[in-house]
């Protein structure tokens, strides 16, 4: 058998990564919390994976490869930024520093969440997204994403019982903050 050419590689990357992407762009965003950075980490991770496509097993599971890689990028990335000083966006402070004459600036968000708006209110991603990173991960790779807790392990490369421990909690700490929007909606009663 002769070694795989360069476009034979490309050709097995794209049809066995780039089916990936939208899953792994709508579970990025969810991690940062911010289209642009989702962009930005989803272009990373695929970076990685194509520079180390030779390391990548064929027949094993590519979306666990991918999630693996995406995860490790963000904790890095996390890491890298809590050893940075905290800076300030101008646009979270603009409305701060307009007098009451001035109108608002609007600006665009470089991705559409309407999709998110169809799937989730507003109270329940934002109880998501004041979950810790650590839970949240967790949180989405199981229940959204639909990983197994083997498949987490993989890949955030922790044991079973941590993915179960920080999934129980991750849902202890979601409930405990979706109380009163259950109450409000019926969903449970005192």
């Amino acid at each position: 058998m002769s070694p795989e050419s360069e476009a034979e590689k490309r050709q097995r990357f794209e049809a066995e990564a780039l089916p990936h992407m939208n899953a792994l762009y709508y579970t990025a965003l969810r991690m940062t919390q911010n289209p642009s950075d989702a962009e930005d980490l989803v272009q990373e991770t695929y970076l990685k994976a194509h520079r180390f496509w030779d390391r990548y097993q064929p027949g094993t599971n590519c979306k666990a490869w991918l999630y693996k890689i995406l995860t490790n990028t963000r904790i890095n990335q996390y890491v890298k930024l809590s050893k940075q000083p905290t800076r300030v966006n101008f646009e979270d402070i603009e409305p701060l520093l307009r007098t009451k004459e001035e109108p608002a600036i609007k600006t665009e968000t470089a991705g559409d969440l309407s999709v998110f708006e169809d799937l989730l209110d507003d109270e329940v991603k934002k109880a998501l997204e004041a979950v810790p990173e650590d839970f949240r991960v967790v949180l989405i790779l199981s229940v959204i994403e639909g990983f197994p807790y083997k498949g987490i392990a993989e890949i955030l490369e922790i044991p079973i019982g941590t993915v179960m421990s920080r999934l129980f909690r991750g849902r202890k700490l979601l409930q405990a903050s979706l109380r009163d929007f259950a109450r409000r909606r019926g969903l449970v009663k005192d």
